[in-house]
């Protein structure tokens, strides 16, 4: 029985070789930095790379690795996960890739009790790169059996300079230059705002809305239903259409109980906190010195890519504004800041709001408006009063005004608020 066990293993891990020798011939644009790369590599610890499904987590570990020798395996194979066998698994990689220098293994999440294995093979010596799209999942058996024994990173779907590499433009952009430039870069932006920075769906716009449709299912059914047994299919499905079609807005669990008819408060805080561990929406809270009306407060929602809005989403016609805030949300997040740890929303005591928040230890750093269009007078008095308010109680002279293409520095009350164009923002170095 176990000799049979070891040849299924062996064809499958031979079957994934070629899987590996096709991904490793495809054309990609670099993600990680040459001095990043080496010091990852110089590690014995596990290097962990999680993120979304098909945003790039496979193509980083093999450009960390495509000039090693290294072993793959893929656990999004249903064959290889009713086989797995520890010894077999091992005999098979040994045959298959003799003498290899790193072990990776991708979508790690997917086979029971993976953290105990992988501990084994770390204890052995066995130097990895891991792979797994669930946030929670990951984060919690990586702290309670793996402590101190890797490094981690979260990979995104593309920013804006990656999305215009990817789309085979220029990424020297020149801040100073003509308006032609400025006027390039919007209708690049303008692109990304839409869509996304999915990979697959840049240099293949006609399927973009396909594509994303059944990602978003495929990430419903395999990362939530089928992982966690979810018999009340529909409830699931219907919370996350009334997320995304709330992207950006407020919302409490008694609400969408009600909007909903779910049975109970406890079950919309359980099906809401499935919807994040896949990394598909992100929720963020508000600030607030006393951590109990933080918690009371309403929570704000966000998508993890604005193509699925485009995708999914029953709007009749799109909110440029809502867009805007989301896209700065993916990019605070890409730029390793945290919800509920160093990134919140806020309101003042005459409840202005602050759409975002950013703390560096006990301060903070940042208030940050994002307004797609300050034509009004009545509009920019509202973002600039909201900061002038926020910076008195929060002692925070860091003001800032996302825009689409209006730049200017306003001085009120001693302060300087810095407008600023989105384009400029996601590419300017001195923001990141």
């Amino acid at each position: 029985m176990f000799n049979k066990t070891c040849k299924m293993i062996k064809s499958i891990i031979l079957q994934q070789l070629e899987e590996k020798r096709f991904l490793l011939n495809q054309q990609y644009i670099e993600r990680i930095e040459p001095d990043e790369k080496k010091k990852l590599l110089k590690t014995n610890l596990i290097k962990v790379i999680t993120g979304p499904r098909r945003a790039g987590k496979s193509v980083i570990a093999l450009q960390l690795l495509k000039e090693k020798n290294f072993a793959y395996l893929n656990f999004d194979d249903d064959l290889l996960l009713k086989q797995f066998n520890e010894v077999a698994v091992l005999q098979g990689l040994h045959q298959v890739y003799p003498g290899f220098e790193y072990l990776l293994l991708d979508e790690i999440q997917n086979l029971p009790g993976w953290e105990l294995w992988v501990t084994k093979l770390y204890r052995r010596g066995v130097n990895m790169v891991i792979t797994g799209s669930n946030s929670r999942l990951l984060s919690h058996e990586l702290a309670s059996s793996l402590t101190g024994r890797y490094v981690q990173m979260t990979v995104f779907p593309f920013g804006f300079v990656e999305f215009i590499r990817f789309s085979g433009q220029s990424t020297n952009v020149n801040h100073q230059a003509a308006l032609s430039e400025k006027g390039r870069l919007l209708t690049l932006l303008d692109n990304y705002l839409f869509n996304g920075g999915f990979p697959e769906t840049i240099l293949n716009e006609g399927i973009m809305k396909n594509y994303l449709s059944s990602l978003f299912d495929s990430i419903l059914l395999k990362d939530i239903l089928k992982r966690f047994r979810i018999r009340q299919t529909q409830q699931l499905y219907d919370l996350s259409h009334y997320m995304l079609s709330n992207y950006t807005n407020y919302f409490t669990f008694n609400q969408v109980k009600a909007s909903l008819g779910f049975n109970s408060v406890a079950t919309v805080q359980k099906f809401a906190g499935y919807l994040e561990e896949p990394y598909l929406f992100q929720h963020l809270t508000r600030y607030d010195t006393k951590i109990k009306n933080q918690q009371k407060s309403a929570q704000k929602v966000y998508i993890i890519d604005n193509g699925f809005v485009k995708a999914r989403s029953f709007e009749l016609s799109p909110n440029y504004g809502r867009l805007l805030e989301n896209l700065v949300f993916i990019e605070l997040l890409r730029r390793n800041f945290q919800p509920e740890l160093t990134l919140f929303y806020y309101r003042t005591r005459n409840d202005r709001e602050i759409d975002f928040l950013v703390r560096t230890g006990n301060k903070t750093e940042q208030l940050i408006q994002v307004c797609y269009s300050m034509d009004q007078p009545r509009t920019i008095k509202r973002e600039i009063s909201a900061l002038i308010e926020a910076s008195g109680e929060l002692k925070c002279n860091k003001l800032l005004v996302i825009t689409w293409d209006r730049e200017e520095v306003i001085e009120q009350n001693s302060l300087k608020i810095v407008v600023m164009p989105a384009f400029k923002w996601l590419t300017s170095e001195e923001q990141k």
